[in-house]
């Protein structure tokens, strides 16, 4: 590629509307341009690297035995109320209609169309396994869109869909692709790291997310550094921090606390270390429609002073699914004290009390004592308060126990691109997806799906690997692996001469090389290729050609070396293969 014939824009400084550095990045290298809220138009430098992602996937995919098919964008609504996901799904479903007045939604995903296909195509065992997949347009109204391609509307995913006759099946599949995933994320050239997940909104039983590493990434990510176990923060395990509890020692005492209502605060006016506090956090869960008088129940949740509720463990304890947080009115009537001295003794109205597993172990505690003003010393289970239900409520933090017993837990910054999982008979069951048997009978198909978010990729590439002169993108997935910087190539001969022949014969072994041959500066062209982050790049001039020599200079090299001319061909494909 000639630069002259391309499609090349770059801003000094980036929009001001751009957010983290790889928006901003994109946004001053002309790889995406704004059209809307949440929506970019891919422009040619972008578009070449998504290209280059997009075919690392395909060949994975086909690699691990997925068919490539193409499903639509806009689908009917009525598949997606047999699973009940029209109504589940809320406000981010983008819902339509057409000229009739007929319900269409534009698609998140293709659980509901994959299904479809495969009630009406796989009637047989014999033509299982088989898993199918497609890059397609997605959308999601974000409430928020922002971070450019990181949180946007519009987007490129790859999913994917296995179906097999069982569990047993649906777990080799499963592998094959997490397997897959493995090899992808290896070969884009990025550090990542495979974490257990929570299923979320797309149902069924185990799941795995990916993770780009980065210190802007949104999401925790939790794991020992001597085992294998990795987890995101959402569904780490937290093991009791106490392997037993303690005799009594101190006797229960209502202590008055003057305007401490925080545990740091109690703990301090106590002199007391924070981890013999307990916090309290209420819970309202609206009785069944059925119940009589609409009832509510209302839960107290007991955490160690220093620890966070894990929003996501609780709605998942048995009787807490669609919970909300208490209103102030609520908590006044129940335990007749505003937050901030809420405790398990003394509650106006019956509550049902659920301990962490730290909490449920610990002896001679401090707890709010339900009266301004006022908390419990010496707070004791069985003695003071009834045993408590126990459930693992919290969020982990570094140095926790790893739950595999192997080492204690660390915790790193990631973004999500890739999530694996294993559906099982969800959306089968729903839509009556069967497959008959060897015995004739009609059994449900074992579905897996696997997504890997395309453009994503591009954001966490930058977010990754960036300095302060612009990205720095590995060479499998970089808009160029190589530019070509000619000094005064409108001016001199001997470097028009020698650097198109080096184009030639770099393009001839399969190089994706580019020749910036616009006539810029110097300076200005440097600092382009710095911007756009191709990762190599050899600059040829008068100077150098008198002694048979050009400079070379990675992208993340301080400076330039000098290379023989002769030599350049052969030094590049040895660089990239390195890389490969």
């Amino acid at each position: 590629m000639r630069a002259s014939r391309f499609f090349i824009s770059t801003l000094k400084e980036a929009p001001s509307d751009a957010e983290i550095v790889s928006h901003k990045l994109m946004m001053r290298a002309g790889m995406i341009k704004r059209l809307g809220s949440g929506i970019y138009t891919y422009m040619p430098m972008g578009l070449r690297i998504i290209r280059k992602v997009e075919a690392i996937v395909r060949e994975e995919m086909n690699r691990a035995g997925a068919i490539e098919l193409l499903m639509p964008v806009v689908q009917p609504a009525e598949l997606w109320q047999e699973t009940g996901r029209w109504d589940k799904m809320g406000a981010e479903l983008m819902r339509v209609k057409d000229r009739h007045g007929r319900d269409f939604i534009i698609q998140p995903t293709s659980e509901e169309v994959i299904t479809d296909i495969a009630r009406s195509e796989l009637r047989s065992y014999k033509q299982l396994p088989i898993s199918f997949y497609h890059i397609q347009t997605k959308f999601r109204d974000e409430r928020r869109p922002r971070f450019g391609l990181m949180r946007g509307r519009e987007f490129t995913m790859k999913d994917a869909y296995s179906f097999d006759r069982d569990l047993d099946g649906l777990k080799q599949s499963y592998q094959r692709m997490f397997d897959a995933y493995g090899r992808i994320f290896t070969r884009f050239g990025l550090d990542f790291r495979a974490v257990a997940a929570d299923n979320g909104a797309i149902g069924g039983s185990g799941s795995h997310e990916f993770h780009v590493i980065a210190d802007t990434g949104e999401d925790a990510i939790v794991y020992c550094p001597d085992s294998d176990y990795a987890a995101n923060i959402e569904a780490a395990e937290g093991v009791p921090l106490l392997t037993s509890r303690a005799a009594p020692t101190q006797a229960l005492t209502l202590t008055a606390t003057p305007d401490q209502s925080k545990c740091e605060d109690v703990a301090q006016f106590l002199k007391l270390p924070l981890q013999s506090t307990v916090k309290s956090i209420v819970l309202t869960v609206e009785a069944e429609k059925e119940a009589q008088d609409g009832a509510r129940k209302i839960c107290l949740l007991l955490l160690r002073g220093d620890h966070e509720l894990n929003e996501l463990k609780a709605g998942k304890v048995p009787g807490l699914s669609g919970y909300r947080f208490a209103s102030e009115a609520e908590i006044v009537d129940a335990f007749g004290t505003p937050p901030g001295y809420l405790g398990p003794i003394g509650a106006k109205l019956p509550i049902r009390i659920i301990a962490d597993r730290s909490v449920a172990n610990m002896s001679d505690f401090v707890c709010g004592g339900n009266q301004a003003g006022f908390h419990y010393t010496g707070v004791n289970w069985g003695r003071d308060v009834p045993e408590p239900e126990v459930c693992d409520i919290r969020n982990v933090v570094a140095g926790d126990p790893s739950p595999d017993g192997k080492g204690v837990l660390a915790i790193q910054r990631g973004i999500e691109v890739g999530h694996v999982f294993q559906l099982g008979s969800v959306y089968s069951q729903a839509m009556k997806a069967t497959y008959l048997d060897e015995n004739g009978k009609p059994q449900p198909l074992q579905m897996g799906c696997y997504g890997i978010g395309v453009t994503r990729i591009l954001g966490a590439a930058i977010e990754q690997k960036f300095d302060e002169r612009g990205m720095i993108w590995p060479s499998s997935i970089a808009p160029f692996e190589v530019v070509l910087c000619p000094m005064g190539y409108d001016r001199s001969e001997a470097v028009k001469t020698e650097i198109d022949r080096l184009y030639e014969a770099l393009t001839a072994a399969g190089v994706d090389v580019v020749l910036d041959d616009r006539g810029e500066r110097p300076g200005a062209m440097f600092a382009d290729w710095e911007l756009i982050g191709v990762p190599h790049r050899i600059v040829v001039g008068d100077r150098g050609l008198k002694d048979g020599q050009v400079e070379y200079q990675g992208r993340r090299d301080t400076a330039a070396t000098a290379l023989p001319l002769a030599e350049a061909l052969a030094f590049i494909q040895t660089r990239l293969a390195a890389e490969r």
